[in-house]
């Protein structure tokens, strides 16, 4: 499956949103990103057509199974490499940024490094 690193970065965003307040709109998207309406608008109708959310009529969006799985692998390699900068003294506020960054982009074997490594450290 070969998903663009915004629509990851889309798709992230309204996980977290959800577990926060428990429902997500676009305006939350927005707000959280920091993009124009219409960026955000265009984005949601792309997500919906690719089947990753669902809109109800009232605005609230949902991710489907397929978007899910895509939102909690990106949120939870955001988290662990977080872990991984701030355990190597980087501010949370520069980690969080910089995980950001490299989330999309580091290979499988990689990843299961730095979660092997990360795992075997004491909280």
């Amino acid at each position: 499956m070969v998903i663009h690193e915004s629509a990851e970065d889309y798709l992230e965003s309204i996980l977290i949103i959800q577990e926060q307040s428990g429902q997500v709109r676009s305006i939350d998207v927005v707000n959280k990103l920091g993009y124009s309406k219409p960026s955000v608008s265009i984005a949601m109708k792309k997500l919906r057509e690719s089947g990753y959310i669902t809109m109800a009529g009232d605005g609230n969006i949902t991710l489907t199974d397929s978007g899910m799985e895509i939102a909690s692998r990106i949120y939870h390699r955001h988290r662990t490499i977080t872990r991984l900068f701030e355990l190597m003294g980087v501010s949370p506020e520069q980690a969080a940024a910089d995980a950001c960054k490299v989330e999309h982009d580091l290979s499988e074997e990689t990843f299961g490094r730095i979660c092997a490594y990360v795992e075997d450290l004491p909280l």
